[in-house]
Order: structure tokens, then C-alpha cells, then sequence
């Protein structure tokens, strides 16, 4: 008599966003699909539209565990002085720190921006954080336009930068290569001003969003007059 094959257990969507995010930094998002993770998992494709219905929604997913990751247990966020739940500080500070920590995360993973763009979270992990962020800046002399701006302002900027910066880095030995600086330069020779700003350009990228996210919140500051 045979014996019954055991019960394979079964998948849930943290799990599948989980062996995805594994994938991306061998494959990059263009490699990413529900073929490969369905290998990964040792199951067949089909087993998986049971809990996305397309890619989005799994990039939805995918971007919701990362951000979990980014506020959780497995990178303890006081380690690094931010507790998102917890605003504290002058508002230009923790406005920047939680950009750093966001640009962070996001270069954890291969196209880590790519996947943050355009998604949307899953569930409500980030009202806590959001609510009490917006109510920090309210707080400090926004309106709630003014909140809701200045934190999306400084969001996105983090989120095009990185895509920027991931898209120069070479990701493997067969992958384009980054921008030979040099060479940029001599090719832009009787352009100096032109040449020389690739140092800033596509080089020192930690001191580049520094600078940016700088300049951004004192627009902000300018602007809206909250000091």
C-alpha cells in the first residue's frame, strides 16, 4: 500500500515576494517573472496567479515586504537613530533621515527603486508611520498640504535619484559597464565646464543625495517659512 504523499505546504504571498526580492539580485526586474519564481519554489506557474494576478501585484507585494524589512525587527531601526512611529528631532533632520534610510533599502535590492515606483502597499503598515509623520510636521508649523507635500517632495526625489544611481552601476561582468569618467571628459574637451562636471555627475553618489536632499529641504523651508 502506498503511503500518502505528504502535504506540500502551501504558499502564501510573503513568502512568494520573498524568494522574488532573492531573485532580483541575480536577475534584475526585466528577469524577474512568475516562470522563474515558480522554479525557485519548485512549483508550477499557475500555483502562483492563486495569489497575483499579474506582475504589478506582485511587485505591490514585493514592495510591501521591503518596506516592512525597512521599519522592521530584521534591520532594527533605532540602530540608526530612526524609530518612524516616534518623530523627533528638528523636522529638516528627520525629514532626511528617513530619506537615508529609504535610499538604504532601496540599494539593498537590484532595480530596488524600480520596484518601489508605481507600486502600492498591500496593507496598512505605513499609516502609523505616516500618520505620525504627518502630524510631527503639522505639528512643527505645516498645514496638511504643506505636510503632505514636503513628504512626497522628499520622497520621490529619493526615489529618482536611486534610480539614477542603480541604473549607472554595472551589475555584472557581462551588464554595461558604469561611465568612464575620464574618457567622458576628453571626449567633452573643448566643453570644460561640461567635462568636469562629470565628477559630480556619475561619481560620489552618497555626497551627491546628500547635497540634493539638502538643497530640497531648504526649498521646503524657504518656501513654506517653517523653521
Amino acid at each position: 500500500m502506498k503511503k500518502p504523499k505528504p502535504d506540500r505546504p502551501r504558499l502564501d504571498k510573503a513568502q512568494v515576494a520573498d524568494t522574488a526580492l532573492g531573485l532580483l539580485n541575480d536577475v534584475g526586474l526585466e528577469g524577474l517573472t512568475l516562470r522563474a519564481i515558480a522554479k525557485e519554489l519548485n512549483v508550477q506557474a499557475p500555483a502562483l496567479y492563486w495569489h497575483f494576478k499579474n506582475k504589478q501585484a506582485l511587485l505591490d507585494e514585493m514592495a510591501t515586504v521591503m518596506f516592512r524589512r525597512m521599519v522592521g525587527a530584521e534591520e532594527p531601526a533605532a540602530a540608526v537613530g530612526y524609530e518612524p512611529h516616534r518623530p523627533h528631532g528638528p523636522w529638516q533632520e528627520w525629514l532626511m533621515l528617513g530619506n537615508r534610510r529609504l535610499r538604504a533599502t532601496l540599494l539593498r535590492y537590484r532595480d530596488g527603486a524600480k520596484v518601489f515606483s508605481g507600486s502600492r502597499f498591500t496593507g496598512t503598515d505605513h499609516g502609523p508611520g505616516m500618520e505620525a509623520n504627518l502630524r510631527f510636521l503639522t505639528e512643527a508649523g505645516f498645514t496638511a498640504d504643506q505636510a503632505a507635500w514636503a513628504s512626497s517632495t522628499t520622497y520621490l526625489y529619493t526615489l529618482g535619484f536611486v534610480t539614477e544611481e542603480q541604473g549607472m552601476q554595472p551589475h555584472s561582468p557581462d551588464g554595461p559597464p558604469g561611465v568612464d569618467v575620464a574618457g567622458r571628459a576628453e571626449l567633452l574637451a573643448d566643453y570644460p565646464l561640461a567635462a568636469a562636471a562629470g565628477e559630480q555627475l556619475f561619481a560620489g553618489y552618497d555626497e551627491r543625495f546628500e547635497e540634493g536632499l539638502r538643497l530640497i529641504v531648504a526649498g521646503i523651508e524657504a518656501r513654506y517659512g517653517v523653521r
